[in-house]
């Protein structure tokens, strides 16, 4: 039944488009393109002046493709790879041209956008005409808008500012017909700063002002972190919100308190997610960390705010002793159109001592692995309990509707809880999912405890009959503890334990009472040159009435002399 509803919606947006397409049509003949460019924002991404001397070789490195255009203009070939192709239409590498700062890269970025507006330039099927990289288009001629349009001539000019009519037109347009997720967001910061920027806009910005008031407030949650529960979304908003905030100081206007309060919350949040390498933990689409970006949105934080450790709106908990830090996913799926790239990882957390990982998540692996993302969405690739081999949540693709409903997540647990308390021993979370409950009849609950030095981390995990079941059949579970790439991992010879060595040459035991302990291979997709092998901890059970794992990971100064198993894992 729900499968029909999510089925059903999509065909009624679907008709209700058709049917106003005449009607957009005509509106469509009356739109104005604005009359000159007043400000060009500040693009705060970094940039790299070498890549403009490849782009004007004719080299095209996006997505992990590269392209040689061999004198062709790019928007002529074939592209290698749908990733390619919305990196080259977004524009975004148009400030490495303005970082090489040269006659030579100012008239080739000119060139290209001109190009674009002759091949490309009006709305068709394709990837350049998705409503999210149209806005990225936007935003990056926007702020580029000093090299393109340096010595320019006036048909240029006027040709340059009605492909932003044009885009600005398309964008408002996907917006009436109901355009909805993290796009949406997108879309309107991009219609906001044309406002900002544009004389002769007419009411865009007051309008879209108004809009990207409510869209925040929809999609920012209390406390800061964003309705998709993604690390990365986060990044990736604070790089076009802080430009945002000062486009609307640059131009005199009250900056929307929405925008300024949003600014503040996600701070916080995203420290929330950084372990003591820097990096970001792996949850729920969050791949790898890009470090300068991370830096750059950093630095905008004038209040140097703490990392926040209780998440109860974005259903993520933080405990940090000394310099040991352990981060929860404790929280239900995101709603169905911010689910795209949600993992099934509930329960799930990751650990890190110092500047080294220990236990991670697999990640997210890069847009060119797509037949990757499927298994690494699945509860298997975190660091949680599984229940015969099956996610807590179920996905499009799992029921073969993806040609409907692309990636989204159909179902997962709807009741999770989390309770935190802190005591002289240490700071431990509890919490509970029920993303077993309608398949098997049990409800999954982890109580993991950091103790005030740093350095224990101790758990236990219970599987706990549903009150309306009666005593469900016996199913195989396992505990997974995935474990970061650079630690290697022996198995005890008494066969209780694994030891567990970092970089630096600490030691972690591992240890599971009552339960059968393996190591087995795992792969980890967040690592900066693509995905890396590592190994990962897995513990064995069976269902059954009031069943208890406990486990702990304590930090030992040296390596415990009995030999190691001549059977060890990898």
């Amino acid at each position: 039944m729900r499968l029909g509803g999510h089925v059903a919606a999509r065909g009624g947006a679907w008709a209700r488009r058709a049917i106003s397409a005449p009607l957009r049509a005509l509106s469509g003949l009356r739109y104005r393109a604005p009359e000159r460019l007043l400000i060009a924002p500040q693009d705060i991404r970094t940039s790299d002046p070498t890549i403009a001397a490849d782009i004007y070789a004719g080299y095209f490195a996006f997505g992990g493709k590269i392209v040689n255009a061999h004198g062709r203009s790019p928007f002529e070939l074939e592209p290698r790879s749908p990733d390619w192709a919305r990196t080259l239409m977004g524009f975004s590498w148009l400030r490495h041209l303005r970082a090489a700062d040269t006659a030579l890269a100012r008239a080739n970025a000119r060139a290209l956008v001109d190009d674009f507006l002759t091949i490309a330039g009006r709305p068709r099927p394709g990837p350049a005409w998705e409503p999210r990289v149209a806005a990225r288009r936007m935003l990056a001629w926007l702020s580029q808008s000093p090299i393109i349009l340096e010595r320019a001539d006036r048909a240029f000019y006027r040709r340059f500012m009605k492909g932003l009519g044009r885009t600005q037109f398309f964008l408002e347009r996907k917006i009436t017909e109901g355009l909805g997720g993290e796009d949406r967001l997108l879309v309107i910061i991009a219609l906001a700063e044309l406002g900002l920027c544009a004389e002769g806009s007419g009411k865009l910005l007051p309008k879209s002002t108004r809009l990207l008031a409510e869209e925040l407030d929809r999609q920012i949650l209390p406390d800061g972190g964003h309705v998709s529960r993604n690390p990365q979304v986060l990044i990736d908003l604070l790089l076009d919100l802080l430009p945002l905030r000062q486009a609307y100081a640059a131009r005199g206007n009250q900056i929307p308190a929405q925008l300024l309060n949003a600014i503040d919350r996600m701070m916080p949040m995203l420290r929330l997610f950084r372990h003591g390498d820097g990096t970001l933990a792996l949850f729920n689409g969050m791949g790898v960390t890009a470090p300068e970006l991370l830096a750059t949105v950093l630095a905008y934080d004038d209040a140097r705010a703490q990392a926040l450790t209780n998440a109860p709106y974005s259903g993520y908990q933080r405990i940090e002793e000394h310099d040991a830090i352990f981060i929860m996913d404790a929280g239900a799926p995101p709603p169905r159109a911010f689910s795209s790239r949600a993992h099934a990882g509930c329960l799930s957390f990751e650990f890190s001592a110092g500047a080294h990982r220990l236990v991670v998540n697999c990640g997210s692996p890069d847009a060119n692995r797509a037949s990757a993302r499927e298994a690494a969405r699945t509860s298997a690739a975190h660091s949680t309990l599984i229940i015969d081999d099956s996610s807590s949540c179920r996905f499009a693709f799992h029921a073969g509707v993806w040609k409907w409903l692309g990636d989204q997540m159909l179902s997962g647990p709807d009741n999770v809880v989390a309770e935190r308390r802190v005591d002289p021993a240490g700071t431990t979370v509890i919490a509970s999912h029920n993303g077993y409950e309608s398949r098997f009849g049990w409800i999954h609950e982890r109580e993991a405890t950091l103790a005030q030095d740093g350095r224990k981390l101790s758990g236990v995990d219970r599987l706990k009959r549903a009150a309306s079941m009666e005593l469900p059949e016996k199913r195989p579970f396992v505990l997974r503890f995935h474990l970061h790439p650079l630690v290697q991992a022996k198995r005890m010879a008494d066969g209780r334990g694994i030891l567990c060595r970092l970089p630096n040459e600490r030691h972690w035991l591992f240890e599971a009472q009552n339960a059968g302990i393996d190591i087995e291979e795992s792969i980890f997709f967040a690592a900066p040159d693509g995905p890396r092998n590592c190994a990962q901890i897995v513990v064995y059970g069976q269902t059954g009435l009031d069943q208890e794992i406990f486990w702990s990971f304590r930090r030992v100064e040296k390596m415990p002399a009995q030999p190691a198993d001549p059977n060890q894992g990898p």
